[in-house]
């Protein structure tokens, strides 16, 4: 698409991963975040109350390399969708475990998926094992506890009668929920059950998006066509973990309806952290892997992928087209490139972050103390479209495009 490099003013729609939190945890991490990397590389960047109408959002001034730039940032959130599918009760957990477990251990996708990073596939295996490994410590206090009363009341009361035995393993039964309700009031530390209700999301269905959320998909596209359809200079996708693969849908189904107007803003894509295959190596994402060879080829748009393999728990610098089997023979998109956490982070600011997995899987949305290419508050609030941004700039060296997917069927 031809279009101007500079932007005056820009809608940016920020479609976040599997979260249940309010979208307000996203503004107050733009206002922290922004403010400390506009400290460290030298521009001005202010937040106040949104001026558009529609969803959550806020709007941001910034000057950067002496140009003034106005930016409506959304927050096109779902996560009403996600606390529904959360089903508060441990049988319900563990039945999920079970489903996930099977899905991905007998449709092939476990195996394939460790062929490309292991990481995310440790990521995934965690909360079925840390889960499973709660349950083998419930269980045993509660055997130990009913055991060891049983023993005392035979100290007691020789020989130990039936009426005993039952209240002892009824004690014991209660300590091992009790201390299973324990680990779940404690999953804000562990995460267990958050993750294993994300990656059930997906196993649950094989991969085919449940019906809230095709509902959903169609009608965060209206928001953006008619976002398209304004003065505004740019408008920039933002899709971070399986928002990714969302936001992959929702600009398919843009294009594919003619809602992207030649003369209109420019359009950009920006994929950060995503789990893309997690979900397209599955036998009924059809709709997905249609969608990423479809949006692969688009000259209406600009999509650029950025990941870091210090992210254990994104697919870093992997091709999603071309690792899901489906990327065609023009292929364009998306342009793969590092955050390289090990470089753009200083030894002191690495060491403190590097084993809290979770909280790296959210760098792309924090300041870096060593800035290179990459500045997210300079891509979403700075003076340069997304495709000027990265002109003429070539793709990771360590780019993954091995198409290891065994299903590779589209809608």
């Amino acid at each position: 698409m031809s279009s101007p490099p500079h932007v005056q003013t820009r809608r940016v729609f920020y479609i976040p991963g599997y979260d249940p939190i309010h979208p307000r945890r996203y503004r107050e991490l733009y206002r922290k975040e922004g403010a400390a990397q506009a400290g460290i590389s030298g521009y001005d960047i202010d937040l106040r109350p949104k001026t558009t109408t529609g969803p959550y959002g806020w709007h941001v001034t910034s000057t950067q390399d002496g140009a003034a730039v106005e930016t409506d940032i959304e927050v096109l959130y779902w996560s009403d969708i996600v606390r529904d599918s959360m089903d508060g009760s441990i049988p319900a957990t563990y039945l999920a475990l079970l489903r996930t477990a099977s899905v991905y251990i007998f449709t092939g996708a476990l195996f394939r998926l460790m062929r490309l990073r292991k990481g995310p596939v440790i990521a995934a295996l965690y909360p079925v094992l840390f889960l499973l490994v709660q349950l083998a410590i419930a269980v045993g206090l509660g055997w130990a506890v009913a055991a060891t009363l049983q023993w005392l009341a035979g100290l007691a009361f020789p020989p130990a009668n039936a009426p005993v035995a039952v209240v002892s393993a009824l004690t014991g039964v209660i300590v091992a929920v009790l201390l299973l309700r324990w680990f779940k009031a404690k999953d804000a530390k562990f995460f267990a059950y958050y993750l294993m209700h994300d990656y059930s999301f997906s196993a649950r269905y094989l991969g085919s998006n449940p019906e809230a959320l095709e509902e959903r998909i169609a009608s965060f596209a209206d928001t953006i066509a008619d976002a398209l359809n304004t003065d505004a200079d740019e408008v920039l996708i933002v899709g971070h973990s399986s928002g990714a693969h969302l936001a992959v849908s929702i600009l398919s189904d843009l294009l594919r309806t003619g809602r992207v107007p030649p003369d209109g803003p420019v359009l950009s894509f920006l994929s950060l952290g995503q789990v893309v295959p997690m979900v397209s190596f599955l036998p009924r994402a059809t709709r997905l892997r249609a969608d990423l060879a479809y949006l692969s080829t688009r000259p209406e748009l600009t999509w650029v992928d950025v990941t870091a393999p210090g992210d254990g728990c994104a697919f870093a610098l992997c091709d999603p087209v071309a690792v899901s089997g489906v990327a065609p023979a023009d292929q364009r998109w998306p342009l793969i490139l590092s955050a390289a956490f090990t470089q753009t982070l200083s030894p002191e600011r690495w060491k403190e972050l590097r084993w809290r997995f979770f909280r790296l899987h959210f760098q792309y949305l924090c300041a870096f103390d060593r800035p290179d290419h990459y500045d997210y508050f300079r891509i979403t609030a700075g003076h340069l479209t997304l495709s000027a941004r990265y002109h003429g700039k070539p793709a990771s060296k360590s780019t993954i495009t091995t198409p290891v997917n065994r299903y590779r069927s589209v809608a």
